[in-house]
């Protein structure tokens, strides 16, 4: 028992613990939103397209982070206008915007590179963590839980329909800004504690994992902010005795819970999807169609049509 509590015995670890359970519970939060629109993609776009960002803060002598969230929001901006403007796909838009800003901020890095630590950018550094980066860490945390908790509702209808959000009247480009705002802040949070590279597993795992566990989006949201919240704690714990990177730690054991979910949920695993087919198949009874095809209804796939309920 005493071994097992040796990482709180450490002032640096005990911050990366609670500082990762912070990051991991906005990211869980608003993962949610990202799994019911589609936007995982775009959670890895804007977690590569702060990195330019940072380089010219430093440049400029500004904060890290009011450079990463400018180039985030402004890689956002580029993808909805060429998205608008072009026939081109969303998926490929996504693409090419976000490993163009990443093609430039390590250009960028490159020219200048003293005082700016590529790793730390990539792979993050929860461990050596700034007292003004925990602030900022609590500060989004603080707006995406508040702003979240006014507009979830409309969020929601906003995601999973925005044409009937705009036929009540909801501001739909507002309410498409906040989102990609809250997303752009918490990457450049989430960049503190898993780099650049594993913030789109923090914005997209807890989520699938949750919609996977409930069919309420409510619920979803709660467990999502909740499982985030925990495999970043363990994760920051986990990467004490494991000796590794604190953010392979977090986002590895995020798969797991993933994959442990994706195989025993009791409505949408697969054990529990077998179990729905091998009942809804046809018996070999008299007038019993041995081609008939298992009803959609009764699959997770179908049911799933409605589950963005409250």
């Amino acid at each position: 028992m005493d071994a097992l509590l040796i990482p709180f015995r450490y002032d640096y670890m005990v911050t990366a613990m609670w500082v990762s359970a912070v990051i991991g519970a906005v990211c869980g939060l608003l993962s949610g939103f990202v799994t019911l629109k589609g936007w995982s993609l775009l959670g890895d776009a804007l977690s590569h397209a702060v990195v330019p960002g940072v380089a010219l803060a430093h440049w400029l002598g500004l904060p890290f982070a009011a450079g990463a969230f400018a180039t985030g929001l402004l890689a956002a901006g580029a993808m909805a206008f060429i998205k608008l403007k072009t026939p081109v796909r969303e998926d490929a838009v996504i693409g090419v915007v976000f490993t163009s800003f990443f093609a430039v901020g390590l250009l960028m890095i490159s020219l200048r590179p003293a005082g700016v630590d590529l790793k730390a950018i990539v792979l993050g550094n929860i461990l050596g963590i700034a007292p003004a980066d925990i602030v900022q860490v609590l500060v989004v945390a603080v707006a995406a839980a508040l702003l979240v908790g006014l507009k979830w509702r409309d969020l929601m209808l906003f995601c999973f329909d925005p044409n009937q959000a705009r036929a009540i009247g909801l501001p739909v480009g507002r309410l498409h800004v906040l989102l990609l705002a809250l997303l752009s802040a918490t990457a450049v949070a989430a960049m503190q504690a898993v780099g650049a590279v594993l913030v789109a597993a923090m914005l997209v795992t807890p989520g699938a994992t949750a919609y996977l566990l409930t069919d309420r989006f409510g619920r979803m949201l709660g467990l999502s902010s909740a499982l985030g919240a925990g495999c970043a704690f363990a994760g920051a714990y986990a990467s004490y005795f494991l000796d590794g990177a604190t953010g392979g730690c977090i986002v590895t054991l995020q798969a797991l819970v993933f994959l442990i979910a994706l195989v025993f949920a009791p409505k949408h695993g697969l054990l529990a999807t077998a179990r729905t087919r091998r009942i809804a198949e046809p018996t070999d009874l008299p007038g019993a169609s041995l081609g008939t095809d298992t009803p959609t209804s009764s699959l997770p796939g179908g049911a799933s049509q409605a589950r963005p309920s409250n």
